[in-house]
This record gives structure tokens, C-alpha cells and sequence, in this order.
């Protein structure tokens, strides 16, 4: 089953996020009090703990939020998602509109290892349905 494992909000653009309890998403929104939040096609990003643990594998001591990621999933392999494709997750559902995005130079993993998993695993979503997202949710890919 595919569930969330952790939800991350940062104030700052530009730094790691942290875990919170839950996050609640707006339409034309994104996550309320996140500092990438607004009415564009990347207002949430998540992350597979699988791609994570790629990392994980080449040594680093890695948190959730320290690839900039909203969601952190288990389960679900993000990355072969198609453009367009709705997720229901908790209360919410989300709109899959980017595979990956360019890497900031100054990215602090891809300093230590020379790699990195968000520019090519990472996904981005908008919102279709508003709700509070919470660690545990399940997400179910909803079909059309």
C-alpha cells in the first residue's frame, strides 16, 4: 500500500524543510505556510523514501525535508507517474504537472556525493481538492 511517511514545510525558499505534524493545501494554493506555496504548477513536491535510501546507500545521514520535499511516500514509484495523473491522498487530491526539476549548484548533497535524486525522481503536484495531509495517509492513484 502506498502511504505518506512524512509532510515537510519550510518558511524560507532556498533550505531544508522540516517535518510537521500535518499540512493542510488550498487550490491556486499549495501547502498553507510553506514558502513555495502559490498559484504555479510546483506548488507541492514529493519524493519516494525509496530514492531517498539511494542516497542513504552512498553514506549520508539524510532527514526528511533535506531534498526541499513537501511529501516523503513509501510505495508508490513517483518518478514513472504521468504528467496528469491525480492522486487522492488524506482529505486531498493532487495533480502530477513535472517530472524532476533542474538542481540548484549549490545543492549541499550533490556538493558531498555529486549526485542527487530530486532533479530526476522528484515530482511535482498542484491541487484539485483542498484537505489536510497527514504521515500514514494512504495514496491511491485515482483512475478516469
Amino acid at each position: 500500500m502506498a502511504k505518506v511517511l512524512s509532510v515537510c514545510i519550510s518558511v524560507t525558499k532556498g533550505t531544508k524543510k522540516h517535518p510537521v505534524p500535518y499540512i493542510d493545501v488550498k487550490v491556486n494554493h499549495g501547502i498553507v505556510s510553506d514558502a513555495h506555496a502559490g498559484n504555479w504548477h510546483r506548488q507541492i513536491s514529493l519524493l519516494a523514501v525509496e530514492s531517498v535510501d539511494t542516497m542513504r546507500n552512498l553514506g549520508l545521514n539524510l532527514s526528511a525535508g533535506d531534498f526541499a520535499e513537501n511529501i516523503v511516500t513509501r510505495g508508490i514509484s513517483l518518478k514513472t507517474l504521468p504528467i496528469g495523473t491525480k492522486l487522492s491522498i488524506g482529505e486531498a487530491v493532487l495533480e502530477v504537472t513535472q517530472i524532476g526539476k533542474k538542481c540548484h549548484s549549490d545543492c549541499e548533497i550533490k556538493k558531498l556525493t555529486g549526485k542527487c535524486v530530486m532533479p530526476t525522481e522528484g515530482i511535482f503536484a498542484i491541487v484539485l481538492k483542498e484537505g489536510r495531509i497527514y504521515p500514514e495517509d494512504k495514496i491511491e492513484i485515482i483512475e478516469e
